[in-house]
Formats: C-alpha cells, structure tokens, sequence
C-alpha cells in the first residue's frame, strides 16, 4: 500500500523494495511475497531511468521466484509484468552485468507456459537476439537467452515466423562459440531443437546445422539431456529434409551412424535418449538411400539392443 501510495517517488519505491527484500530468508513470509511481484516490476517501470532500483527489484524477483521454483510453484506472471522487463532489457541493453542477472531471471519466467506466451507477445524474442550478438562471448548471457528462446520457440504462433527463423544462425552461432561449454551448448541444442521442430530452418542451413549439432554431441557426449535435444533436434531436420540425413552420414569429421552407436552404449540406461535416437533413426530410414547405408553399418544390431534394454517402452 505505501509503494502503491507514491509511484512517482522513487525513494519510497527503493525503501519499498528494500524492505520487502528483508523478508526473503523468513519463509512464512513467502505466499505475500509472490503477490508482490507486479508491485515490484510496476516500481521498476515507473522508474525506468533508475539502475540502483532495477538491480535490487531484478535481485529481489529472482529470490521470489526462485523459491517459487523450489516450491514447485509455476507462476503465471501477466502481460505487465512480460512488459516491464521487455522496458527494462531494453533500457539496460549496454549493461553485460546487469543483463546477466535480467537475463536469469527471463529463465525463470519462462518456465510458466502462460508467462512464456506474455512475454513472447510484447516482442522479447528480437531483444533476445539482440542481446545474444552483442554479447556472444557472455556464457552466462547465452545460456539465459537460448534458454527463453527454447520455452517461447515452443509457444510460438505464426506471428513470429520471420523473427523466429533468423533465430537459427544466432542460436547457431552460440553453439559454435560455447561447443566445449556443455551447459551453454546443451540450452543452445534445445532452442535449436525447438526452432527445427517448427519448421524455421532455412534450406541453406539444413547441412551446416545437422555438422554443428553432431559437432556439439561429439564435444559433450557425457551430457545425456544435451545428447538427447541434439538428437531430437536433428530428427527435425531429417524430417524436413533429406539434405540432413546426408549430413549426418558424410560427416567430414567422422560417421554419424558411428556417433549414434557410441552414444547409445554410452548411455544405454536413459530412456530419454534412447528415445530420442530411435526418432532419429525412424526419421533417417524414411529415405531409401540413407536406410541402405544403415543397414550397411549393421544398424539392426543397435535396434535390437535398444528394444532387449527397454522391452516394455
């Protein structure tokens, strides 16, 4: 009720703020807080030329949500709220720091399938990319944004086609960047998956996507949720065209099939890649030459194993 009161005052918004914050550790203290957050980002649109107000509003929204995440509570944050940090990117656009901790936070909105659709209208995805080519060589800026782009690419609708497919060289350009960095390369994989299961992966990026994302399982082989992603995401590009499964088997750096095996033995006790590989293998056998090939290359033994492993999936 006093931020509430006196919008237009910013140092009772920051007192605001820094006396909601003193109610963090106390536990009891959680189911007000939640209903706090449009307070929160409402102060810090209203005072948008104030960075003091927006790291401690920002700092104070991860808190809040990530005990909401620890408590299993998916908040549906509204269009104001999607707005407001749209505001706040943008404003701070230049600031690598500060976007670090913003960008966080955009994660952990995300993870709402309603909040993910909210800040997808009010236009994040081309801030999004914005952010993701000035600062490339930010890790922790490129695991934040590819993993936003991973949740909006899911929820997309039409309106978005065009800025979605100049998502793919960005997102591509992440991956080749972090290849050695398995958490980044592992959101990079997923928000690749996402735009190739939308169909938003031009035609000239077929082969050079399907080289990077086995480059990336080469790179990470240990990373079951990266293996599985990176395959799913290559069964996408297979299924929307046979320029991909090609790829996969004249790989310069090594059969594909070969990569397929050894990744399947390597983690032959997940479900979730084994699935993810039999999707794959489905999708490459759907073309005549490529299935010859796999039979050549004993494809039928792996098969056979995987379905011995997981006789009732």
């Amino acid at each position: 009720d006093f931020m509430q009161a006196s919008w237009d005052i910013e140092e009772v918004q920051a007192k605001g703020i820094q006396h909601l914050a003193s109610f963090v550790k106390d536990r009891s203290a959680f189911p007000c807080l939640l209903k706090c957050t449009e307070v929160i980002t409402h102060a810090m649109k209203t005072h948008i030329d104030s960075l003091d107000l927006h790291i401690e509003g920002c700092t104070l929204l991860l808190e809040i949500l990530s005990q909401a995440l620890e408590q299993g509570v998916l908040m549906a944050l509204g269009e104001c709220v999607a707005s407001c940090l749209l505001h706040t990117v943008r404003k701070h656009s230049e600031n690598e720091e500060f976007l670090s901790s913003l960008c966080s936070l955009l994660v952990m909105v995300s993870a709402s399938e309603v909040a993910a659709e909210n800040l997808r209208k009010v236009g994040i995805i081309p801030e999004l990319l914005s952010i993701l080519r000035r600062f490339l060589h930010n890790d922790e800026i490129c695991f934040s944004c590819c993993a936003v782009l991973w949740s909006l690419a899911v929820s997309e609708n039409n309106g978005d086609q065009a800025v979605l497919e100049s998502a793919v060289p960005v997102t591509s350009a992440v991956l080749q960047k972090h290849l050695q960095n398995g958490v980044v390369a592992e959101s990079a994989c997923s928000a690749l998956w996402a735009l190739s299961l939308q169909g938003k992966v031009a035609d000239s990026d077929y082969e050079p996507t399907a080289a990077l994302l086995l480059d990336a399982l080469r790179m990470n082989p240990e990373r079951a949720v990266l293996v599985k992603n990176g395959c799913l995401a290559l069964a996408s590009l297979v299924r929307l065209s046979e320029t991909a499964a090609l790829a996969i088997l004249l790989d310069s750096k090594g059969s594909g099939i070969e990569l397929i095996k050894d990744e399947y033995h390597l983690h032959f006790d997940e479900p979730g890649v084994a699935e993810a590989l039999c999707l794959l293998m489905n999708e490459m056998v759907q073309y005549d030459e490529v299935m010859l090939d796999m039979r050549s290359q004993k494809m039928e033994k792996l098969l056979s194993e995987i379905k011995l492993q997981f006789p009732f999936s």
